[in-house]
């Protein structure tokens, strides 16, 4: 029977405002070195009140005049004091244009602005709800300087791969259930495997069918998830399987367009997945925020903020998206694959993305999200063949990484790794 070792190795594998003309005059030259100095930030001040004037008059010509519950969220990496000043600046705006600024019991509409960036600029995004009318969002970008680009985060993340199971029939999903003694379940397309570590090795333990009665679909994908009041649950594409609370293993599969688990604590998430594909359809349950859909994508990943959580979506045409409960963005060509997934390590921000690489699903990168835009922290971490699957561990601090090894005995074809980071000093 084929056997791993569970020692873990390390691999290397998207105008401003005119000012007043001073009146010709001399200058001393103390007072030159402070016009000198107030000039950056007095056209940083423009540039803000070009963007709320902008912003405002958007906002004006959706919601119209009138009483408005207005809340300002700051998710970029503006300081308190341009925060401070931006809101001011906009609720100023909004009063001129007959747009004021009251409580929830008061307003006829509320206004939720969300001051977001990426590399290249700053974006603010407006969702405007009145009574029962749809939802309206207006936006803007506001070119930034060089200077006032986020800094790079270095590389200082390393990408751990332990080996965990190999065999011939395709690996859908593994979970291991650590205790005394130390439980690992494999699942495939025709069953799900028990074993137990002993000596260092995984000794068979117990096999159950998994029973079907429609064809499996061309590329199967499948899901483990462990429970607390019985040992685990199965997913496979138009099936669901519950297991017992105790061994010996008894499992009770049958026909379900249940929503799959996609998220883990503290951001537990599910969405549906097609039954004849090899992709999740774009349904939420139970959605974030008021998003209950996203368009198609084959894996997501969640990065807990302060007051919101950004879920990323690796869409079955190829964009990332990006919800955050309030708007919907597409990021720029990132150059990833179709499997992504979030982990929460306490390295750098605490919450880092494993995504493969578009055209090189052999590896695995961990990316940083200052906002919307990705930066790389780690060295690729390669595998010796095409990731098939990678999912998020139930306490979300490592990952399982699925791969198909071309080179390896076909026994042993298929290799499940556990995935886990180190932070660099």
């Amino acid at each position: 029977m084929p056997t791993a070792t569970v020692s873990a190795t390390y691999n290397s594998r998207i105008a401003t405002l005119p000012m007043r003309k001073l009146r010709p005059r001399v200058l001393s030259a103390a007072a030159s070195l402070l016009l000198a100095a107030l000039l950056p930030s007095v056209a940083i001040a423009a540039d803000w009140s070009a963007a709320e004037t902008e912003l405002a008059a958007k906002i004006a010509a959706v919601a119209g005049p009138g009483a408005v519950a207005l809340n300002v969220v700051k998710r970029s990496s503006l300081s308190q004091g341009e925060f401070e000043q931006i809101r001011s600046g906009l609720q100023t705006h909004l009063a001129a244009l007959g747009v004021q600024s009251v409580g929830p019991e008061q307003a006829a509409a509320t206004v939720q602005i969300s001051l977001s960036e990426n590399l290249q600029s700053y974006l603010w995004i407006a969702q405007i709800e009145q009574g029962v009318n749809q939802l309206s969002v207006v936006m803007i970008n506001v070119p930034r300087s060089e200077a006032a680009a986020p800094a790079r985060i270095s590389s200082g993340i390393s990408l751990h791969k332990g080996l965990l199971w190999s065999q011939a029939a395709r690996i859908l999903d593994v979970a291991v259930m650590d205790g005394t003694p130390t439980h690992m379940i494999v699942l495939d397309a025709g069953q799900v495997a028990l074993y137990r570590l002993q000596g260092g090795r995984w000794q068979p333990e117990q096999v159950v069918p998994v029973t079907h009665t429609l064809p499996w679909p061309r590329d199967l994908r499948g899901r483990l998830v462990l429970r607390a009041d019985h040992l685990f649950d199965a997913y496979l594409p138009g099936v669901f399987c519950r297991s017992t609370a105790s061994t010996p293993l008894s499992l009770a599969c049958a026909e379900s367009d249940d929503p799959w688990p996609i998220g883990s604590e503290p951001v537990p998430m599910n969405a549906f997945f097609s039954p004849t594909r090899n992709f999740f359809t774009g349904a939420l349950a139970p959605g974030i925020g008021k998003q209950t859909t996203t368009a198609a994508f084959y894996s997501a990943a969640a990065l807990p903020r302060e007051k919101y959580t950004l879920w990323l979506f690796a869409s079955v045409e190829g964009p990332v998206n990006l919800l955050d409960g309030a708007s919907e963005q597409t990021a720029g060509k990132l150059g990833w694959g179709s499997d992504i997934a979030s982990v929460h390590t306490g390295c750098g921000s605490g919450w880092q993305v494993l995504a493969s690489a578009a055209g090189e699903s052999d590896r695995l990168r961990a990316f940083e999200f200052p906002d919307r835009d990705p930066i790389e922290v780690s060295q690729p971490l390669e595998f010796a063949g095409s990731i098939t699957a990678l999912w998020t561990e139930p306490n979300g601090t490592g990952a399982i990484v699925i791969a198909e090894n071309p080179q390896a005995p076909p026994e042993e074809r298929y290799e499940a790794f556990r995935l886990s980071i180190t932070c660099g000093q």
